[in-house]
């Protein structure tokens, strides 16, 4: 397809989606980079389709990269940072690099600071892009400080959020997969605990990726190839040292005659050929001129100014950057030493809040940025937010070691904190900002926030400092959607405050936020890890409350556990947390909560305590709806919305259990409600998410496929679910291809595969019918290729047979009586009536003994009058159900009544049985 014919009627904003589809971004990714919904995403996707002619996603990606191919001559766009100066020299280093890194799939260029490792590896980073389909990418990881988080810092430049259920690492290795990708991590040396095994994992998962890093240590993983950057040439008149200083000098209007070529030669031998030596040195020629560079750099008293010995490898940048601080004031060497704590850009207002003192005023800050800019000491950022500055790293780690000498260490880093803890309560503070606003004044303050609090908490006498720093940065965190690290942070809190109320509530927050994540075991685990906390404290009821709540856990998160935890290990805990609620309103209703739990499992296990097995599923269904009831009326005693939620869905769950599909209906309305009302939080997002999506299923059970899709879109747009689309889609998916909108199925289906797939396809009973869903789409459409395809996802999502039964039985019973396959279809749906477990067919019985009815008639079996009648019964109030046994009547009774029948459908917003309806009278 040519350039023109692809990109014809194609908008500015659809050739960004475009772009992004071909470089295999998920529709929540593309959300995020383009800050727009993921509604609007799709809408862009299915356009694109349309415009563009292809049948699927996989293809759009491929015409994607047919349109990159014809516009950039075959070469993957290269996301590398565009250096301000040009590159000078080392053209025998920068072959003998590109080469190692075409032969080896790691290359760390090693070298001490200064001596140009970072431009090198862009310039063979820039030189190799076209040979990498999936691009060049670069992580600059100067500001990243805790080592845990380098897998974050290059999920970030890659434009990748965290995804609930797997950690960042994982996420950059499955977006890359096979994808062919050079990987430039910058400045690797003060990570090596984290990097070294995050390049470990990558290598091992993505058969196709090399990776570039720079450091001045060897990280000592396996292929491992390390490339030794040495000092630039020194000799003759065409010497890379010599070249550099030359290119420096007439950038700054100050070019060197041909006469004085030697006296370069000698400044560049002096400064041992090392690239940031020689640029300092060039900025100071037109100050200083070649004989005060030449005097200065004589003097070895004022080359070595504070008397510091330093190792080998550093003794040369020591030399230079001692010289600079030698040239400039008093006043701003303090200002520069102090901003030296920064790890990120800053602002010349951060520098005041931070560099300022008694002895150096808010105007002496600023002027001092100015003048160190000058001097080439700091570099000017530019960005939408204003303007920046940042130090290099070299020269930041030599302003820390100043700031020791000069004994300010301890009180600039406390103004740091300060200014971080101040930063956060703004941003926390600021709820009425709109979302991309509040994301991206995080993101310029994160680096700083970590690096804060890791020095911080290194000091027993500042944790109280510390532990409000890190509950801040869990907050910030979770609003960003970086939920494991907020997740993570919660437990460092946990760990360095005294205080046992503050811990344990800090490791419930946590054990909310590991629900976020679809963790249940972690959720399990901390639930546990408070409660110990508030026993020991002599909080008997706190302590009742988690163990209950982490016995529900077990329940309600039980398709999130990788092990499963067994009926009676949660019977156990439930039994030491009855003992300790005493009066206590809150521990009772969470004791009562678990009571249902345990009791509507208690015929799983048969060594189960609350097992009986006389009392039959009947007898457990009235018993569990009793307790539900009492836990309600507990929970709406502590008034506590949280506990009301949990409550109604114990409710709901009993109720649907007892066969009042209607009740069901009400109660989980009634939970929506009350949680849309509630602030966002971890446990209040972990409530929504769970409501809405029974909300969504509920409504499937009683016919009402308005408000199905209602509250499917309402969870479909959640943001915490961004980077969960098959979550997320799950309940939509069902809804509309039992209306018949196989359309937005189909749509839909991609991100949903998208999602599952770059989760690592786990095993989620719960999104199976969502699966079996598309399949009905694609069987209906008569592409029986693709509906196998997606009944084999269906099995790879897992479930036992009687839990797949239902949905199964439904969706394949409507495809075949589409087809006149009326006895295949009767055969899909064996179970009597009047006889299914609740629990096994769930939602599903109203369309299963609907369509039973209409199979057995259109079928010709003789029982088809007994299936019409019983049906009746059954599915009485429901207005798609019901009109599907009418319609059954008035076929076996041959009466006049469809077009009526197919009004009822069109009422009820299924425009599928509606068509049938009309498609059956005009065979009838």
């Amino acid at each position: 397809m040519s350039k023109s014919k692809l990109a014809a009627g194609i908008s500015d904003r659809e050739a960004e989606v475009l772009a992004l589809v071909g470089r295999y971004r998920s529709n929540a990714e593309i959300a995020a980079q383009l800050f727009i919904s993921v509604r609007t995403v799709e809408t862009h996707v299915s356009s694109l389709l349309r415009k563009v002619g292809v049948a699927d996603r996989r293809a759009l990606a491929e015409r994607a990269a047919e349109l990159d191919r014809s516009q950039a001559s075959g070469a993957p766009a290269a996301v590398l940072p565009a250096p301000l100066t040009s590159f000078v020299g080392r053209s025998r280093e920068r072959t003998e690099l590109r080469e190692a890194v075409r032969a080896h799939r790691h290359v760390t260029a090693l070298g001490p600071g200064g001596v140009g490792k970072t431009r090198l590896a862009l310039a063979v980073a820039a030189d190799l892009s076209g040979e990498f389909t999936g691009g060049a990418w670069f992580v600059d990881l100067v500001p990243v400080t805790d080592p845990a988080m380098a897998g974050a810092a290059v999920a970030r430049a890659l434009g990748l959020a965290e995804q609930q259920g797997r950690g960042l690492e994982e996420s950059v290795s499955a977006t890359l997969g096979d994808r062919r990708v050079l990987l430039v991590l910058d400045n690797c040396e003060h990570l090596r605990d984290g990097v070294a095994p995050f390049i470990e994992y990558l290598l091992a998962n993505c058969p196709n990726v090399t990776v570039l890093a720079t450091s001045r240590a060897r990280l000592m993983v396996p292929f491992e190839q390390v490339f030794t950057v040495p000092p630039l040439s020194l000799g003759d008149d065409g010497a890379d040292a010599v070249a550099l200083f030359l290119d420096r000098a007439a950038a700054l209007g100050w070019p060197v005659d041909t006469e004085q070529l030697d006296r370069v030669r000698e400044i560049c031998g002096r400064l041992d050929g090392l690239a940031l030596a020689i640029e300092l040195a060039a900025a100071r020629l037109p100050t200083l001129g070649l004989d005060g560079l030449g005097a200065s750099l004589a003097d070895p008293l004022r080359l070595l100014v504070g008397g510091r010995r330093a190792d080998e490898r550093h003794q040369s940048v020591r030399a230079m950057l001692d010289w600079s601080q030698a040239l400039l004031t008093d006043e701003d060497r303090r200002v520069l030493r102090r901003i030296s704590v920064f790890v990120a850009p800053f602002t010349a207002v951060d520098a005041m809040a931070v560099a300022g003192s008694a002895e150096l005023d808010a105007i002496a800050v600023a002027d001092g940025l100015a003048r160190l800019t000058e001097q080439s000491l700091l570099t000017v950022v530019r960005s939408p937010r204003g303007t920046r500055y940042r130090a290099l790293e070299t020269i930041r780690q030599y302003e820390r070691e100043e700031l020791v000498s000069a004994g300010e260490l301890k009180d600039t880093l406390a103004r740091h904190v300060n200014w971080c803890a101040s930063a956060a309560r703004e941003l926390l503070a600021a709820t009425e900002r709109p979302v991309r606003e509040r994301h991206s004044a995080f993101d310029v303050i994160a680096d700083d926030m970590r690096a804060a609090l890791a020095w911080v908490a290194a000091l027993p006498e500042r944790r109280d400092e510390a532990f409000d720093l890190a509950v801040s940065l869990a907050r910030l965190t979770f609003d960003r959607n970086l939920i494991g690290e907020s997740q993570r942070r919660y437990e460092q809190a946990a760990a360095l405050t005294t205080d046992s109320s503050a811990a344990a509530a800090t490791l419930r927050r946590a054990a909310e936020v590991a629900g976020c994540r679809l963790r249940g075991e972690d959720m399990y685990r901390l639930y546990r890890a408070a409660a110990a906390i508030a026993s020991g404290a002599g909080d008997s009821a706190a302590a009742a409350r988690d163990l209950a709540t982490a016995a529900i856990t077990v329940f309600r998160m039980a398709d999130t556990f990788a092990q499963p935890v067994s009926v009676s290990e949660a019977a156990a805990l439930l039994n030491e947390a009855r003992a300790l609620a005493g009066s206590d309103p809150a521990a009772l209703a969470a004791v009562a909560l678990a009571e249902c739990g345990v009791l509507a499992h208690a015929d799983v296990e048969a060594d189960a305590p609350e097992h009986d097995s006389e009392r039959g599923s009947e007898g457990l269904a009235s018993e569990a709806l009793t307790r539900a009831e009492h836990a309600v009326d507990l929970a709406d005693r502590t008034r506590d919305p949280l506990a009301r939620s949990a409550a109604l869905d114990a409710l709901a769950a009993a109720q649907c259990w007892a066969g009042d599909i209607f009740a069901t209906a009400g109660t989980t309305q009634r939970r929506v409600a009350l949680l849309s009302a509630m602030p966002l939080s971890p446990a209040s997002s972990l409530e929504h998410v769970n409501a809405l999506s029974e909300a969504a299923e509920i409504a499937i059970g009683v016919g009402d496929l308005a408000a199905s899709r209602r509250w499917a879109e309402q969870l479909h747009d959640l943001p915490l679910l961004a980077e969960r689309g098959d979550f997320a889609t799950a309940a939509l998916l069902v809804a509309e291809a039992l209306a018949g909108n196989l359309d937005e199925v189909l749509t839909g289906s991609g991100r949903f595969l998208d999602a599952w797939e770059l989760s690592g396809r786990p095993h989620s009973p719960g999104l199976a019918p969502a699966a079996a869903a598309v399949a009905m789409a694609h069987g209906l459409r008569g592409d029986d290729a693709a509906r196998g395809e997606w009944l084999a996802i269906v099995d790879a999502l897992g479930g036992t047979g009687a839990q797949q039964s239902a949905y199964r039985s439904v969706f394949e019973a409507i495809v075949l009586l589409d087809r006149g396959e009326n006895a295949a279809a009767l055969a899909q749906l064996p179970i009597e009536q009047d006889s299914p477990d609740e629990r096994a067919i769930w939602i599903w019985r109203h369309w299963y003994v609907a369509l039973r009815a209409e199979a057995a008639v259109l079928a010709g079996h003789p029982d088809a009058p007994t299936y019409v009648a019983a049906a009746r019964t059954t599915v009485s109030g429901n207005p798609i159900a019901a009109p599907i046994v009418e319609r059954a009547a008035a076929l076996l009774d041959a009466a006049t009544r469809l077009p009526a029948l197919a009004s009822e459908f069109d009422r009820a917003h299924c425009p599928y049985q509606s068509t049938r309806t009309r498609t059956l009278e005009s065979r009838s």
